[in-house]
């Protein structure tokens, strides 16, 4: 199987089931930042920390793959006239979620409580996290836009959500671990 297809050269591409539409279609945007976000978390699981963070990490790259599946998934091609379903795409569970809640307080148990926003920053590990963090809220904005033109999977939203909390605490966890300085962000009074 060849890498290059010639089938995009014309600024097209093919969803799961067929249907061509433009590369710039709100749909390739929220999976193609889904997979934006999902390198950067390869970049964190890269790092040195410690193994159940990266046991997590894997867990979460898997379910970001889910996570573009589904949304690379017309509604219309997602079921056949029979009702079965035509691709065998895996979900986003509630235990999916749950595992990311379970884990974010888990680490918030061993932070002290936060008072102000903080800085992005501190060691390049964090930096890391924070990128991720805000390239979520990216995929969880267009994937909300993508839902009000299209049905979608409300729990890959909700993961999405919840993924970005829980890269907020993991930096603020890997501050606390690598002894990096969590810089508060206290307004100037001009």
């Amino acid at each position: 199987m060849k890498v290059y297809t010639k089938t995009g050269d014309k600024g097209t591409t093919a969803l799961f089931g067929g249907t061509r539409v433009p590369k710039d279609h709100i749909r390739i945007e929220s999976y193609g930042t889904v997979d934006e976000l999902n390198s950067h978390i390869g970049l964190i699981r890269d790092q040195e920390i410690n193994p159940h963070y990266k046991e997590i990490l894997i867990e979460i790259q898997d379910r970001l793959f889910t996570a573009g599946a589904i949304l690379a998934t017309p509604p219309d091609k997602e079921i056949l006239k029979n009702g079965k379903p035509r691709l065998n795409i895996p979900k986003i569970s509630e235990n999916d979620i749950e595992l990311l809640e379970n884990e974010i307080d888990a680490m918030e148990s061993e932070l002290p409580q936060m008072t102000h926003f903080v800085l992005p920053g501190g060691h390049t590990t964090v930096s890391y996290c924070h990128i991720a963090r805000c390239v979520c809220r990216r995929a969880e904005r267009l994937s909300v836009h993508l839902a009000h033109n299209e049905p979608i999977d409300e729990l890959v939203l909700k993961y999405l959500n919840r993924l970005s909390d829980y890269l907020f605490v993991l930096a603020r966890k890997l501050s606390s671990d690598l002894h990096a300085d969590e810089v508060k962000w206290i307004p100037r009074k001009d």
